[in-house]
């Protein structure tokens, strides 16, 4: 047998780094973003939602036109229906009747969903475009577009079918957030706390103190606390930009709240929203935390306090009722995190302390669904 040949193929290693802009009015100078990190297009792909296109869709266009890009605009349903493979093809399919280029962008107007999807769209496209995310929902703007994760869902779960694609720019004007509804709103101050608690407890607390200025729209303060967040982020993704680090040493962290929160919103069909999830998972981390040993700290009881200051929901008892415990279990179960049987979980020893176990979905289940004793 002759001997095999032995080849080694180097790829140079990519820059992925991309700028985050935040700042009241920047949706007026998209153009000119594209023209800094996009200087070779010539045509855009402007995806966006039917919710979102009436209020900014023309805001934009205008700044895109204004820098001598050729505009085309294609609008989703609003919500997570709408995060399907059909809906993906099908974009990608307008985008070739579009007569788009490898060297043209994709420009994503709106919250996590059209992040999402147009982000995988333009991952997908010829291979992969350009893509410059501009989120409209303080969900997005403090989590979805700055981590370089995008993807559609599958009836197995959420974000199944998706791929890392790191935008070229992220634009986030906190002005947008005076058309979003309260509940909405919400939703993003649910994965600020997470971010506190992960990393920083005076962002925690800070968010936790001004709800009555989150609420109000005050500008300058959801600028700052936008930017707090969007940096604490930033800090952990450039540790482990594509999710390879062992448990605990990279960006898998900030799956803290996520494991019960996805399956929650799986089992309730979406009715329960993904921040609303996300708080409730932070209860449910709390309490496994306290459970297993790893903290001695209230942590229940302060994560509770803050949820309902920020008027989110903090009822987890109603939601981890016994027969809904298999269809619970078995959405942990397709966790993204899972190796084997078994997921990584992420619990807090405190504020600002993440620990990392690997428990299986029904050793979740049992440490969650009723509080320890003392809690």
């Amino acid at each position: 047998m002759p001997r095999p040949v032995a080849l080694e193929v180097a790829v140079p290693s990519e820059d992925l780094s991309y700028p985050v802009a935040v700042g009241a009015g920047l949706l007026d100078h998209v153009g000119a973003t594209m023209q800094r990190v996009c200087p070779k297009a010539r045509r855009v792909a402007l995806i966006s939602d039917e919710n979102v296109v009436p209020l900014y869709g023309e805001r934009v266009r205008a700044s895109l036109e204004g820098a001598g890009l050729a505009v085309t605009t294609h609008v989703i349903e609003p919500g997570e229906p709408s995060k399907t493979p059909e809906r993906m093809v099908a974009l990608v399919s307008s985008l070739v009747a579009d007569g788009l280029g490898r060297s043209d962008a994709v420009v994503a107007l709106g919250g996590g969903v059209v992040g999402d999807l147009a982000g995988l769209v333009a991952a997908l496209f010829m291979r992969g475009v350009d893509v410059v995310q501009c989120p409209t929902s303080l969900l997005a703007q403090v989590d979805a577009s700055v981590g370089g994760k995008v993807a559609v869902d599958l009836p197995e779960g959420k974000n199944l079918l998706g791929a890392f694609a790191f935008p070229r720019a992220v634009v986030i004007d906190p002005g947008v957030l005076a058309t979003l509804p309260d509940e909405e709103l919400g939703c993003g101050v649910a994965e600020m706390l997470k971010h506190g608690a992960l990393f920083d407890p005076q962002h925690f607390d800070a968010v936790r103190d001004q709800a009555e200025a989150i609420y109000g729209r005050d500008v300058a303060v959801l600028g700052r606390e936008v930017a707090t967040s969007v940096a604490l982020k930033a800090a952990c993704v450039v540790r482990d930009p594509m999710e390879r680090s062992d448990a605990g040493k990279g960006r898998v962290a900030l799956n803290l709240g996520h494991t019960v929160g996805h399956a929650l919103e799986v089992t309730q069909g979406y009715g329960l929203k993904h921040g609303q999830a996300v708080g409730l998972g932070l209860l449910a981390a709390a309490r496994v935390s306290r459970r297993l040993g790893l903290t001695a700290v209230d942590l229940e009881g302060h994560i509770r306090t803050a949820l309902d200051a920020l008027r989110l929901p903090t009822d987890l008892d109603a939601y981890l009722v016994p027969e809904r415990r298999s269809a619970i279990v078995e959405a942990m179960g397709r966790d993204k995190k899972r190796a084997q049987h078994q997921i990584t979980y992420i619990g807090l020893a405190r504020l600002g302390e993440p620990r990392v176990v690997s428990l299986s979905p029904q050793a979740i289940w049992d440490a969650a669904a009723s509080p320890p004793s003392g809690a």
